[in-house]
């Protein structure tokens, strides 16, 4: 049970960081480019990921869409398929899975 609540946490602290990041990245593109090119404001980082989630909201998928990642599912499927009942029944048990 300890090693699920570490990679939980890791994956919490990987999502923080990436949004931090995600957040100043917009903030700077923006006060670089939007300032000088438009005449158009200087934003704060809160500002910043509200426009970012606005963006991904009204113009993309937070998953990405079906043919993004499609090939990956695909060959994924296509190795399981190809497992013995032996080998599936012992990924299950090493991913953690009934």
């Amino acid at each position: 049970m300890k090693p699920r609540i570490e990679k939980v946490l890791k994956l919490v602290l990987i999502g923080i960081v990436g949004v931090t990041a995600v957040g100043f990245i917009v903030m700077g593109l923006w006060n670089w480019l939007a300032p000088a090119v438009f005449g158009w404001r200087a934003i704060t980082f809160w500002q910043a990921l509200g426009m970012f989630l606005l963006i991904k909201i009204l113009f993309g998928e937070f998953r990405g869409g079906p043919g993004r990642h499609g090939g990956w599912r695909r060959r994924m499927r296509d190795r399981w398929e190809a497992m013995t009942p032996e080998e599936r029944e012992k990924l299950r048990q090493e991913m953690g899975g009934s």
